[in-house]
């Protein structure tokens, strides 16, 4: 992994955070955008930023996300928000979330296999 600044991954990092954003505060009432597309955009989020400042193998980062992701799920089912000593609602308790699910882990996965197809799309278009 080297660090070189990449702009385009830069705006889409911006672009994808506040579509998370929007997520969050306007479609809060809608419980699949907010509960399932809000889980597979954050891998998306999370890959974009990373590009954004780091040149690194692809694959390995798409599977690093998905097991952070897994991971931050798992501590979920442990309530580590709170045992972390985070106030429910503050920004961390948000983040870190606050109840465990397997959809959540699937919707990791779907975000991870469209950043696969992404990437391999990318590449074969750069064989063209």
């Amino acid at each position: 992994m080297t660090f070189q600044f990449n702009l385009k991954y830069f705006i889409a990092t911006i672009i994808i955070f506040l579509i998370e954003v929007l997520i969050a505060t306007k479609l809060k009432d809608n419980f699949f955008i907010r509960a399932y597309l809000g889980d597979v955009i954050v891998v998306i989020l999370l890959y974009t930023f990373i590009r954004s400042f780091f040149k690194t193998d692809v694959y390995k980062l798409i599977f690093g996300i998905f097991m952070f992701s897994c991971l931050i799920e798992f501590a979920q089912f442990f309530n580590i928000a709170e045992k972390l000593g985070f106030r429910k609602g503050s920004l961390m308790y948000i983040v870190i979330g606050n109840s465990f699910s397997w959809i959540d882990i699937v919707c990791y996965a779907t975000g991870c296999f469209i950043l696969l197809l992404f990437v391999k799309i990318n590449h074969h278009k750069k064989l063209e």
